[in-house]
């Protein structure tokens, strides 16, 4: 068996497709004609754009429009004027080739993204390197292996998923993903659950270790593979695999019902989204609001900061899609107080959207009290402006905090004092608390929002929060994890902020529970000392 990251549920039964990682070899040769070279540079670049444009298309059609955005997103990043003239300019000076300057330019644009200490900017390296490699193989004329001919009943295995390689992919043909690398925040986890296709990410060496025609089973949601099972084995997959079918399907009738539980508990169930459309996805899906808006996403994918009324257009649109259920705003804070003239822009474009629907702003990653001052202090001076200009907003806007660092969770009893909510982000709770990288597969076992340390933590946030009378909310991965939604409903959490497509798990999973049942188990796991015996008291469940 291989263990790796549960980076999509469900059970999947198939055969290997490798997807083999052509060598790219660049030669370190010098040239003397940087103009034919600056134009070999620029046909490459526009059969990039034009290719990906076309796998956008596909993926649109296939999987969504907000999936699409990232290859889309590829093309804008590329066609940043700087790239162009970074790489140009090296191919002039060096006298080198196109794919020696490319790969010393997108590799250095790489890096630097991969320093920065915040998970989603960190994606951008994967982005660039994307980009790098496929710009690449069509200057050396390489061909990568097409998925989209891949047959009914493969599970792919490589060493990453790329945006580039998922958009080829017929959803129905696939029966699993296994990759060498990724946890369940990067593209490939994402993709892999928009699609539906259960997959397990981060399984060192699965390339060498699998051979293409071998038959494997997976289960997406326990983070295991089998290659070559018995046929006990596969038969007992095949069985899982019909329970999830089925269970999916019992699912439905939790559509357009309250979230309650067993003994009459009402909690809110709201969704996560990144972009004004999946605000509609989240209302299919029977979200009753939305929990966590990352604003960020307006950013992404574009050479120019978005204007104010774009982003009041983006926000107001998002009021108007969840017709008065309450949605929150979301920005970096550290650059945000750097660069007040962009958060300024933003905080009026939210506060002019309040006047649509109940928006609230949260203020992610705080470490102390002076950041929520600042913040507070800024909306009330633009509040002062609006009032002038005769501009409508809604007076009572609240503005909470994201509780996702370890500071702040030990100033919780502080911050709940002048934060209107709370909303805990569990991802970079979990990663900052135990002092790891959840993409690592090499620290991956500490990564555990079970660990008695996170538990205690989310626990004290709650019961902050409650003593002050404020809402607390959960908007990481965690909220959707049916062995801690019995946890979190006896600590006395308010609302769970989850996936769109995990809505009616999860208010199956609060349906079932009672909180009687709930704050007894929650006593025995907080009397634990490790995250086994954690799992061992929820697993007699």
């Amino acid at each position: 068996m291989y263990k790796g990251i549960a980076g999509s549920e469900g059970i999947g039964i198939g055969n290997v497709v490798i997807i083999e990682e052509h060598e790219i070899v660049i030669e370190n040769k010098k040239i003397t004609d940087t103009d034919a070279e600056i134009a070999r540079l620029q046909g490459a670049i526009e059969k990039f754009v034009n290719d990906t444009n076309a796998m956008a298309d596909r993926m649109e059609k296939t999987v969504g429009a907000k999936d699409a955005d990232i290859l889309r997103g590829h093309i804008q990043m590329l066609q940043d004027p700087t790239i162009e003239e970074q790489i140009t300019a090296l191919i002039v000076s060096e006298k080198i080739t196109a794919e020696k300057a490319l790969d010393q330019v997108l590799e250095q644009t790489a890096e630097i993204f991969a320093q920065i200490p915040d998970e989603l900017l960190q994606q951008r390296a994967t982005d660039f390197r994307d980009i790098k490699a496929r710009i690449l193989k069509i200057l050396l004329g390489i061909e990568d292996y097409d998925i989209s001919a891949a047959p009914a009943g493969t599970v792919l295995v490589a060493h990453d998923l790329t945006p580039s390689m998922t958009a080829g992919i017929v959803a129905e043909n696939i029966a699993g993903i296994l990759t060498e690398v990724g946890g369940r925040t990067s593209h490939s986890a994402i993709l892999a659950r928009a699609m539906e296709i259960p997959a397990v990410l981060s399984i060192d060496g699965i390339c060498t270790a699998v051979k293409n025609g071998d038959r494997v089973v997976l289960n997406g949601t326990s983070g295991e593979a089998i290659v070559n099972p018995d046929a006990e084995t596969e038969q007992k997959f095949a069985g899982l695999l019909e329970e999830y079918k089925k269970e999916k399907e019992l699912l439905k009738k939790f559509a357009g019902v309250p979230t309650v539980s067993a003994d009459g508990t009402k909690v809110e169930l709201v969704c996560n989204i990144g972009k004004p459309e999946d605000a509609k996805k989240a209302v299919e899906c029977d979200g009753e609001g939305i929990g966590l808006f990352r604003t960020e996403f307006l950013f992404m994918d574009r050479d120019t900061i978005p204007t104010e009324e774009e982003q009041f257009e983006a926000y107001k649109s998002v009021a108007e899609t969840m017709k008065g259920k309450p949605f929150l705003g979301y920005r970096a804070i550290r650059f945000c107080l750097q660069r007040t003239d962009i958060y300024n822009t933003q905080l009026r474009a939210l506060v002019r959207a309040s006047a649509f629907g109940r928006i609230k702003i949260m203020v992610p990653l705080v470490t102390c009290v002076d950041e929520l001052r600042s913040v507070k202090a800024m909306v009330a001076d633009i509040m002062k402006e609006l009032d002038a200009e005769g501009i409508a907003y809604n007076k009572n806007l609240e503005i909470g905090i994201m509780m996702e660092t370890p500071a702040a969770c030990m100033m919780a009893d502080v911050l709940a004092k002048e934060a209107a909510f709370f909303s805990i982000g569990t991802n970079d709770l979990t990663g900052y608390t135990m002092a790891v990288d959840r993409g690592n597969s090499k620290v991956a076992y500490l990564y555990s929002a079970f660990n008695p340390a996170v538990l205690r933590a989310i626990k004290r946030i709650i019961e902050c929060g409650k003593k002050e009378g404020i809402m607390v909310g959960m908007c990481g991965e965690a909220a959707a994890d049916p062995k801690l939604i019995p946890l979190l409903l006896a600590f006395g959490l308010d609302e769970f902020s989850v996936s769109a497509t995990s809505v009616l798990k999860t208010r199956k999973t609060i349906a079932d529970s009672s909180m009687a049942e709930c704050k007894a188990l929650a006593d025995k796991v907080m009397a634990c000392a490790t995250e086994a015996e954690v799992q061992a008291v929820l697993a007699q469940q």
